[in-house]
C-alpha cells in the first residue's frame, strides 16, 4: 500500500485533499434532499436533553461567572425561536476573569461536515435592554483544528431590544482564520462566545436557530400555508400531519398547540421532508387544537392552516402495544429512500445511505403492518416490488449485498474505509430474513403477489453463500472484496448476532454449505480460542450460552437472529427460547441491582444493546460496557421472551419519560439520564426490533411467515435442531 510521507503537522494541499476525496467517494448525481439542506445547514435548533444542551461546554474564571449545569449551557424552555426550547447563556464578566462557552453542532451516524452557506444566521432574545458593548464575542472553529479571530458582537448588532427576537446575519467573511490550519467555513464544527466587557453586570441572553446560510431573496417572500392538517390523540401525546412544501425556501415548519379554548401557543418545529410531528404534552383526556405555518430562514411565516382537532385519552395495553408497532413502522414507510423505497441507516442523516441489514427488518415491519391495517396490503406489496427490483440491479458481489448502498445509484458505499467495497454476508442475511418472511407471508393468488414471490425465489437462490467459506471449511467469512478479496477476515464465530447467517447459508438451496458449519462455524467448536459456550448464572438466573465469561451480552443477539428464525428449538447448548428469555430477566436484574449506581436504573427502566450513545456507537452490555445508556429497543424488542417486564418498561418510557423520549418514529434509539442526553437519531436498526418482536410474542406473525419456508425446515432436520414446546411449525 503507498503513503504518502507524512510528518507531524503535515497539511496536505487543498487541491490534492479534492482529489482524494473526488477518488475515494463513489459517484452520486441526485440532488440534496431536505434531509440533506437541513443537514447542510443547522448548528442548533433545538435540544433532544431535558436540562442543559449536550453539545455544548463551559468554562469560567474567578471572578467572572457563567451559568451551568454539569459544564454544560443551561436550556430555557419559555422563550424560544424553533421549540421546544433555545439555549440560555447568563453571565457576570469582572476585571481578571474570564468565561468560555462553547456550542457545538449536533452529532448524529453520518452527519457530514459540509456546511453550505455564506453566513452565519443566528437569533437572541433578552428580557432587559442589553448594550451592544456588553454583549460577549464570537469565534468559531472548523472540525480540522482552524479557527477565527473573535469577533465582537456589538460590532455586529446596532440594538438588542428587550423581550423581541433578533435575528443576527454574520457573512462568514467577517470571521478572519487565526490558525495555523487555515479555518474552512464549511467544515465548521463549533461556536465560541467569549467575555468581553468587563462591566460585573449580570446579563441573559437566549441563542436559537443557528444556521449556516446563503441569504436569497426568495427567503424574504411568504411562505404558502400547510395543507391538509389532521391530528390523532394517543394517551399522552398527538401525532399531527401536513403535506410537505416543495419550496425549497422553507427551512422549517411551526407546529401551534390551543388546549381546549385556550390561547394558541408555539410547542415545536419540524424540519421539511417530514410532515409529521408529536406533540408530548403527558396529560390524558385533554381537547387539543393544532395548527402549523411554514417558516423560511429569515422567520418569514406563512398563514396559519386550517385547525385540526384530537384528543388525548386512556390506552389498553393493546392499543399501547399497537402505538409502539405503528410507530416503529413508520420508520420504513415514511422515511423511506424514495428511489429504492429501501430503509436508511439513520434519520436525520445522509439520506442518499441505506443500511441493507435494516432493510430487512423493515420488511418485517411492513408485514406486521399489513397484518394489522395500518397500511392496506396492497400498499405493501407495491413497496416490497419496488424494493425488490431495486434490489436486482444494485451491485452484488457473489450474490451478497454490501453494508451499505446508494440510494441514487445502487453502488457499494464503503463507509467502514477501503476494504468495506463488496459483500457483507450478515447485513445480507439480516435482508434475506425479511424477504424470505415476505415470501412466506404474501401467498394470495394475485399477479403482484405471485411477482414478489418469484423475485424473492430469484434474488434468495443468487446468493452464493458457499463463496464465503474460511479456507479450512469450518466456517465462514463476514467480508469479501472484489478488490482486496477476504482481507477483512472476519470470522463468523460464537454467540452473535451471525446465528441466522449460518441458518440462511445451510438452508441454501442452490449455493448451500455443510450443515456441520453450525457447530463448527457459529458454535466454533474445536476452535480452542473461542471456547463456546460460556454458562455463567447471575442474579440465581442460569444462563447456558453467553456472549462473555463474565456478561450475557447485548439484547440484540437474541432479537437479530430471532426476527423470523423461531426460538423455540433446542441445539447441543440450549433451548434458544428460554436461554434468550433469561437473557432478558438477566438485563431486568442488572438495572435493579443497578452495579454501577446509574440515575434512572430500575426494574421498569432497563435494556442494554449495540446503539449510538451520548458519545458515538457503542455495544453496551451489563457488567462489561455500560454508561447509563438505555436502549428502548432492548428492552422492548425482549417483549416475546418477557411479555409483562417489556410492557412496564414501555409504560415508563411512555408515560414517565416520553417529553424526551418518544418521538414521530416511536421510541428514540437510546437515552442516558445519568448525562441528560436523549438520542438526536433514530436507527435503522433499532426502531424495528421492538415492532417485531412485539409482534411475535403476541401473535408469533413473523416467525410463521418465516418458519413456512420450506428449505428453513429441511434446514433443522440437516443440523440437527429440534422444535420444542411453543415451536409455531413443529
Amino acid at each position: 500500500m503507498l503513503r504518502f510521507a507524512h510528518w507531524r503537522n503535515r497539511v496536505l494541499p487543498a487541491a490534492l485533499l479534492s482529489m482524494l476525496s473526488l477518488a475515494a467517494q463513489p459517484l452520486r448525481i441526485a440532488s440534496p434532499s431536505p434531509m440533506q439542506r437541513y443537514a447542510d445547514s443547522v448548528v442548533f435548533d433545538n435540544s433532544t436533553s431535558a436540562t442543559a444542551f449536550f453539545n455544548s461546554h463551559v468554562t469560567a474564571v474567578a471572578p467572572s461567572v457563567l451559568e451551568k449545569i454539569d459544564n454544560k449551557l443551561p436550556l430555557e424552555h419559555e422563550h424560544f425561536v424553533s421549540g421546544p426550547n433555545s439555549i440560555r447563556l447568563h453571565w457576570q464578566s469582572k476585571p481578571r476573569g474570564a468565561w468560555t462557552a462553547q456550542i457545538q453542532a449536533d452529532s448524529w451516524p453520518n452527519r457530514t461536515a459540509e456546511f453550505h452557506g455564506t453566513a452565519l444566521s443566528f437569533c437572541v432574545y433578552s428580557s432587559q435592554n442589553i448594550a451592544p458593548s456588553a454583549l460577549p464575542k464570537l469565534a468559531l472553529e472548523d472540525s480540522q483544528g482552524g479557527f477565527t479571530e473573535s469577533l465582537a458582537l456589538g460590532r455586529v448588532l446596532s440594538a438588542l431590544p428587550a423581550e423581541h427576537w433578533t435575528r443576527v446575519l454574520v457573512p462568514l467573511s467577517r470571521f478572519r482564520s487565526a490558525s495555523v490550519r487555515v479555518f474552512t467555513p464549511s467544515r465548521l464544527k463549533s461556536l465560541l462566545l467569549t467575555q468581553d466587557a468587563e462591566d460585573s453586570s449580570e446579563h441573559t441572553l437566549l441563542l436559537d436557530e443557528i444556521r449556516v446560510v446563503t441569504p436569497s431573496a426568495a427567503d424574504g417572500n411568504t411562505p404558502a400555508a400547510p395543507l391538509h392538517v389532521r391530528s390523532k390523540g394517543y394517551e399522552r401525546h398527538a401525532d399531527v400531519t401536513w403535506d410537505d412544501s416543495t419550496s425549497a425556501s422553507v427551512t422549517d415548519y411551526v407546529i401551534y398547540r390551543a388546549v381546549a379554548e385556550g390561547e394558541w401557543k408555539a410547542v415545536g418545529t419540524q424540519r421539511p421532508g417530514v410532515g409529521r410531528y408529536a406533540d408530548f404534552t403527558g396529560v390524558p383526556g385533554q381537547k387539543l387544537r393544532y395548527r402549523v405555518t411554514a417558516r423560511t430562514s429569515v422567520l418569514k411565516e406563512s398563514l396559519p392552516s386550517q385547525i385540526a382537532n384530537a384528543q388525548t385519552h386512556s390506552m389498553s395495553d393493546d392499543a399501547l402495544l399497537d402505538m409502539v408497532e405503528e410507530a416503529s413502522f413508520r420508520y420504513y414507510w415514511e422515511g423511506a429512500e424514495p428511489h429504492s423505497g429501501m430503509s436508511r441507516e439513520s434519520i436525520p442523516g445522509d439520506g442518499d445511505l441505506i443500511a441493507v441489514g435494516a432493510t430487512g427488518f423493515g420488511l418485517m415491519n411492513m408485514i406486521m403492518a399489513a397484518e394489522r391495517g395500518f397500511v392496506p396490503r396492497e400498499d405493501v406489496v407495491a413497496r416490497m416490488l419496488k424494493v425488490t427490483a431495486f434490489l436486482e440491479r444494485a451491485d452484488r458481489f457473489h450474490g451478497v449485498w454490501p453494508h451499505y448502498l446508494s440510494g441514487t445509484t445502487g453502488h457499494v458505499l464503503p463507509v467502514f474505509g477501503i476494504y468495506d467495497d463488496g459483500g457483507d454476508l450478515v447485513e445480507t442475511s439480516f435482508l434475506m430474513q425479511g424477504l424470505l418472511s415476505a415470501r412466506g407471508y404474501f401467498t394470495n393468488e394475485t399477479p403482484q403477489e405471485r411477482e414478489l414471490r418469484s423475485r424473492i425465489t430469484r434474488l434468495w437462490q443468487g446468493v452464493e453463500w458457499n463463496w464465503y467459506i474460511t479456507p479450512d471449511g469450518r466456517a465462514l467469512w463476514w467480508h469479501w472484496s472484489p478488490h482486496y478479496g477476504y482481507s477483512i477476515a472476519n470470522r463468523l464465530e460464537g454467540f452473535n448476532e451471525s446465528m441466522i447467517t449460518y441458518v440462511l447459508a445451510i438452508a441454501s438451496p442452490t449455493h448451500g454449505v455443510p450443515a456441520s458449519l453450525y457447530e463448527t462455524g457459529w458454535a466454533a467448536q474445536g476452535n480452542a480460542s473461542h471456547p463456546f459456550p460460556i454458562a455463567n448464572t447471575y442474579y440465581g438466573i442460569h444462563v447456558d450460552v453467553n456472549y462473555l465469561r463474565n456478561s450475557p451480552g447485548p439484547l440484540f443477539f437474541t432479537h437479530y437472529n430471532f426476527f423470523g428464525f423461531d426460538p423455540h428449538y433446542q441445539d447441543a447448548w440450549t433451548n434458544w427460547f428460554d436461554n434468550n428469555r433469561n437473557i432478558s430477566r438477566v438485563q431486568q436484574q442488572y438495572a435493579i441491582h443497578n452495579p454501577g449506581k446509574f440515575a434512572g436504573y430500575s426494574a421498569e427502566s432497563w435494556g442494554l444493546s449495540a446503539v449510538t450513545g451520548p458519545h458515538g456507537y457503542r455495544e453496551f452490555k451489563p457488567f462489561a460496557e455500560d454508561d447509563g445508556t438505555l436502549a428502548p429497543t432492548a428492552a422492548l424488542g425482549a417483549y416475546a421472551y418477557t411479555p409483562q417486564e417489556s410492557l412496564q418498561a414501555l409504560k415508563h418510557f411512555y408515560r414517565d419519560l416520553g417529553a424526551q423520549t418518544w418521538t414521530i418514529y416511536g421510541f428514540r434509539n437510546a437515552f442516558n439520564v445519568q448525562q441528560d442526553w436523549y438520542s438526536p437519531d433514530e436507527l435503522g436498526l433499532n426502531q424495528a426490533p421492538q415492532a417485531i418482536m412485539i409482534e411475535n410474542g403476541r401473535t408469533g406473525l413473523l416467525w410463521h411467515a418465516f418458519m413456512s419456508n420450506p428449505e428453513i425446515q429441511t434446514m433443522m432436520h440437516a443440523a440437527g435442531l429440534k422444535p420444542t414446546q411453543g415451536a409455531v411449525h413443529p
